[in-house]
């Protein structure tokens, strides 16, 4: 029974790799007609709970807290809750609250009267009023400091902000949902996130599941990415090929590396290795994978219940790790090589937090090899030519930037922001 659980990888004539594990028992939910318009690829039990969770909270006006680990998909369950609320039609204002400058974060969120500080030549309307009639979705809550949270639990309570320099209030009309992957109630016990303030955001709360909880849905997640990388290069046609007894374009061997791979940036950094298969095998019949690539899917791979992993090494103690979950082995950031580094950030999507996981280190350790780091550069090393130029290219999309200039995808957020692209 653990093993089906845990879901046990099958290779049929070395051609088709199935997924053996134990499906939900539940009944359909009355309006499950529904699910399937919320924009989540999937079908386990876990994204299951998170669409029925969303339909079930999506017309009220609750403040919603949205929880999962970095890369799963908050941003996601905050849109399908505004696309299927009474408030579609208004705007869906995202921000992310680790990207705010410390100094300017109240002015960003509240507004700020010209004059009210250094630099303020206008007047600023702020996040909470750009979303009047919609929803302000803050992801990295967790970050804000306690002024901004003292301000964020008025916001709650009266509906009104007051803007930085202003002495009048102002009135808003904004459904507010937020996300993070922290620990909310042992920063509460440590002193540093305000109790009442997380009574309000969460009225109602959705778990977002990691995706080493979901391998079932990994097949179509990675087929969905690799569908629209494949459409962006002119190559969709790889996936209809006629010819049954052709090589498969996704190799059985890779397939199951992919299923088992604890992916620890989670849907981004499977998002990020379809791209790079992809894009690595443009104008070959199949998808090539390097053994860069290779190694580090078989390094991160989940144990298969009574079976042997497939890399040769004997199995380590991590293998072991409770809850399916990988557990990092602690190491000296001294002892870690600017090529891990790199290989590690490219793995992870450039997901900072991810990476630290990954590698086994603090994450101010990585901000720290990243500016030592020759072979490295981060978003301040970057011209406004050339952000601006990958901004045009990428059409906006931030993922697809940050692939690009290779940096830390919440700093790039910050300097995109800085010189006002967002929205052009």
């Amino acid at each position: 029974a653990g093993a089906l659980v845990a879901g046990v990888p099958l290779v049929l004539a070395g051609r088709v790799a199935l997924l053996l594990h134990r499906a939900s028992s539940r009944a359909p939910a009355p309006n499950s007609a529904s699910l399937t318009a919320l924009g989540m690829v999937g079908d386990s039990e876990g994204i299951l709970r998170v669409r029925e969770d969303v339909l079930r909270v999506a017309d009220l006006q609750v403040p919603v807290l949205v929880r999962g680990e970095t890369g799963t998909g908050k941003e996601l369950v905050a849109r399908a809750l505004h696309a299927q609320g009474p408030r579609r039609a208004g705007p869906f204002v995202s921000v992310n609250l680790g990207a705010l400058s410390k100094d300017l974060i109240a002015a960003e969120l509240f507004g700020a009267l010209r004059g009210a500080f250094t630099g303020a030549t206008r007047d600023r309307e702020g996040f909470f009023r750009a979303a009047h009639g919609g929803t302000l979705f803050l992801d990295e809550v967790a970050e804000a400091p306690p002024e901004v949270q003292a301000a964020l639990l008025r916001v709650l309570e009266t509906g009104e902000v007051y803007p930085v320099g202003g002495h009048a209030p102002v009135r808003v009309d904004v459904r507010l949902v937020t996300a993070t992957d922290a620990d909310l109630e042992a920063r509460i016990r440590d002193g540093r996130f305000k109790a009442p303030l997380l009574h309000r955001l969460a009225g109602f709360e959705i778990a977002v599941p990691p995706l080493r909880e979901r391998r079932e849905d990994i097949a179509s997640l990675f087929l969905h990415f690799a569908r629209q990388e494949l459409e962006s290069t002119g190559e969709a046609g790889r996936l209809t090929s006629e010819d049954a007894r052709a090589e498969p374009w996704l190799p059985a061997s890779l397939a199951v590396r992919l299923v088992r791979s604890a992916w620890p940036g989670n849907v981004r950094q499977l998002r990020n290795v379809a791209r790079q298969l992809v894009i690595g095998s443009r104008g070959l019949p199949g998808l090539r994978v390097d053994a860069r690539l290779e190694q580090m899917l078989d390094a991160d791979a989940l144990p298969i219940p009574g079976h042997q992993p497939l890399a040769l090494e004997a199995p380590s103690p991590v293998d072991s790790a409770p809850d399916g979950a990988r557990a990092p082995v602690r190491r000296k950031p001294a002892d870690v090589s600017e090529q891990e580094v790199l290989e590690a950030l490219r793995a992870c999507a450039w997901d900072l937090k991810a990476t630290a996981d990954w590698l086994g280190i603090p994450r101010s350790s990585v901000y720290v090899l990243i500016d030592k780091s020759s072979l490295l550069r981060t978003a301040r090393d970057l011209s406004p030519e050339e952000i601006t130029r990958c901004f045009h290219e990428c059409e906006g999309d931030l993922d697809r930037m940050v692939q690009k200039l290779e940096v830390s995808r919440r700093a790039l957020q910050r300097r995109v922001r800085e010189l006002g692209l967002e929205g052009t």
